[in-house]
Formats: structure tokens, C-alpha cells, sequence
């Protein structure tokens, strides 16, 4: 039972990364992009750095959305037949 358990918050887990990580690193990458951008350019406007990361993170949940909540439905799917088979022990 214990194993059981461990095996569902392993598997929360690795959902949660899987859905997170792309728009975390695309909102890291334009990030470092707009950093190195200013530090080159030398404009030190804090608004600037912002403004692309969120277009750039939104743009990328339009693109991204469907198959994040393809990820996040298999995922209550399996809960779901995990709930039958731990009241079934």
C-alpha cells in the first residue's frame, strides 16, 4: 500500500513538470534573451523585461494548452482507476 502511494505522488509529480516545464523555459529563455538585449543596449527599463515574457508565455499556453490538458486529463484518468483498484484492496 505504501508503494502504491508513493507511486501516485511520483506520478503528480512528474505530471506537474511535464506540463510546467515548457512555458517555464520559454518564459527563461526570453527572459535571458531580454536581459542580454539590455545589457548590450544598455536600457535599464524594467517594464521592457516583462512585457516579452508574458506575451512570449502566453503565446505559448495558446499553442501548448491542448496537449497540457491531454497530459492533465490521462492524469485524473489514472487517479481515477487508482481510487478503484486501492478500494478494491
Amino acid at each position: 500500500m505504501e508503494q502504491f502511494l508513493l507511486d501516485i505522488a511520483r506520478d503528480a509529480m512528474m505530471t506537474i513538470i511535464k506540463v510546467s516545464a515548457p512555458i517555464l523555459l520559454i518564459g527563461l529563455t526570453v527572459g535571458l534573451i531580454v536581459s542580454i538585449f539590455q545589457a548590450t543596449t544598455q536600457v535599464q527599463e524594467q517594464s521592457l523585461h516583462f512585457v516579452p515574457k508574458i506575451i512570449a508565455m502566453l503565446v505559448s499556453m495558446l499553442l501548448l494548452g491542448s496537449w497540457m490538458l491531454t497530459v492533465i486529463k490521462e492524469f485524473t484518468l489514472r487517479m481515477y482507476e487508482g481510487m478503484i483498484r486501492f478500494i478494491g484492496m
